[in-house]
């Protein structure tokens, strides 16, 4: 994340609530707005499974 409480956390490692909250407010109408909206779908559908070869790749 660019701004706010969660500045420079990445994305996927965001806490579900704070994504719930962007989902009720409304998503940002930029980039970060359809990122954030992915990683809402990905975790309210329990796809976190597929971001971790991407977490692995990134641990080395």
């Amino acid at each position: 994340m660019p701004f706010g409480k969660y500045k420079d956390t990445l994305i996927c490692n965001l806490p579900e609530a704070y994504l719930i909250w962007f989902h009720q407010q409304g998503f940002p109408k930029s980039k970060l707005g359809m990122l954030l909206g992915t990683m809402y779908e990905i975790k309210l559908n329990g796809l976190e499974y597929l971001l971790q070869p991407l977490r692995n790749k990134t641990a080395r």
